[in-house]
């Protein structure tokens, strides 16, 4: 059984044109994916895969493996396509995305490693508990338009049960305990007949309306297990803006370089 690590990576962003090449104290956004993506266990491949040759030639500079594909849809069909031209079909595909430049090794490792445990589970994802308070911080921040955080809830077998944009649960005021509330990290494990089957269900209507791929999996009856992940103090982040890189280089300079905090 084969498992790989494929990461999409789009030039042609309508939010932010050229992302993947974007700096990061001086090293590429899709870099240093890749780099955390060399430190996990139990991989057979690592993979770039994009339809722009401006990619392609950055990620072969700092030589990763790379594979072109058309252009697809979104980034779980561009990851499907890409793993149909290897020369053999692995088992199990993680989609790391190619902006996911704060995303811990050991989060990632915790997902391969729950799907290899498993042969039941189809589809793997990650979530971390967020407080009240920083709850309450994503809602006002997406009350002033930002587009970042999607929230999960989910069944007492630790099964989702729903992905949003908005924020779910509801929080009432009144409520002060440890609470349910998990923000998804957008990284997922598939199986490959779990992945092809996504590919060829096609765009499904909650898919549509929120903008979240793995809602046409949910909506399919296709079961997404979430493990609950410990960022061990690192701070979180996404790109979707030049003021974001800034963000990130100033976490990097606080926290250090997270590759160097891997073990």
């Amino acid at each position: 059984m084969k498992s790989v690590i494929v990461i999409p990576a789009r030039y042609g962003s309508s939010r932010f044109p050229g992302k993947p090449l974007k700096l990061i104290h001086g090293k590429s956004l899709l870099e240093r994916v890749w780099s955390i993506a060399m430190l996990i266990k139990g991989i057979d491949g690592i993979y770039i895969t994009t339809d722009d040759t401006r990619i392609e030639a950055h990620a072969v500079n700092f030589s990763a493996k790379v594979i072109m594909t058309e252009a697809c849809n979104n980034g779980t069909e561009r990851v499907f396509r890409s793993i149909s031209a290897l020369p053999f079909k692995p088992s199990i595909i993680l989609n790391l995305q190619g902006d996911a430049v704060l995303t811990p090794p050991w989060v990632i490792q915790s997902v391969l490693d729950a799907i290899l445990a498993d042969p039941h589970l189809e589809v793997v994802t990650p979530a971390t508990q967020i407080t009240k308070y920083e709850y309450l911080a994503m809602q006002a921040g997406k009350l002033t338009g930002e587009v970042g955080g999607t929230m999960v809830v989910c069944d007492k077998m630790h099964n989702a049960l729903y992905f949003s944009k908005s924020m779910i649960p509801y929080l009432r005021s009144e409520c002060n305990d440890v609470l349910p509330l998990y923000r998804h990290i957008g990284l997922y494990a598939y199986r490959y007949t779990a992945l092809k089957k996504y590919v060829d269900l096609g765009l499904a209507p909650l898919e549509k309306l929120e903008g979240l791929e793995q809602l046409r999996v949910l909506e399919n009856g296709i079961p997404i297990r979430v493990v609950f992940v410990d960022y061990r103090g690192r701070t979180h982040a996404s790109i979707d803006s030049l003021d974001d890189i800034k963000r990130v280089e100033a976490i990097i300079t606080k926290e250090g370089e997270l590759i160097s905090c891997s073990a």
